[in-house]
């Protein structure tokens, strides 16, 4: 059964391991699983490294799409897709926020510090949501 607007909003800000889908001349779809952040009602936020083959893949494409979803009983997913809005330098301070959605807090700035020492540039990308496919289908 397909989610409300406000179900598929509220799943997505859920600190899923999200997977990552974006075009790639000539093969299938490179797709590769992400932190991600998003807000209901905003943007959908990807950090990278700059030069990594899916940040070039991204910029290229100008969209991406992405999925979470829950594995455990009741089954559920939400997929996005949508244009690239933004491509900002990504900052220690979003890099912290991001991190902390996803692990402990006593982890945090241990993993902070071994990225900032070992990244030379993080972006961000922003998708902003055209479409939305999902379902639950244990409701």
């Amino acid at each position: 059964m397909p989610l409300s607007l406000s179900e598929r909003q509220d799943f997505l800000a859920e600190p899923h391991v999200a997977a990552l889908a974006v075009a790639e001349a000539g093969r299938a779809p490179l797709t590769v699983p992400v932190w991600y952040a998003y807000e209901p009602g905003g943007d959908v936020l990807v950090m990278t490294e700059r030069g990594s083959r899916k940040a070039r893949l991204i910029a290229a494409a100008g969209r991406f799409s992405l999925l979470a979803q829950r594995t455990e009983p009741t089954y559920r997913y939400v997929a996005v897709e949508g244009p690239v809005v933004a491509v900002e330098s990504a900052t220690e301070a979003e890099l912290r926020a991001l991190s902390a959605r996803y692990l402990p807090a006593e982890r945090v700035d241990d993993y902070v510090a071994g990225m900032v020492a070992g990244t030379t540039d993080l972006v961000n990308f922003r998708l902003r949501v055209e479409r939305w496919l999902s379902a639950d289908p244990g409701t």
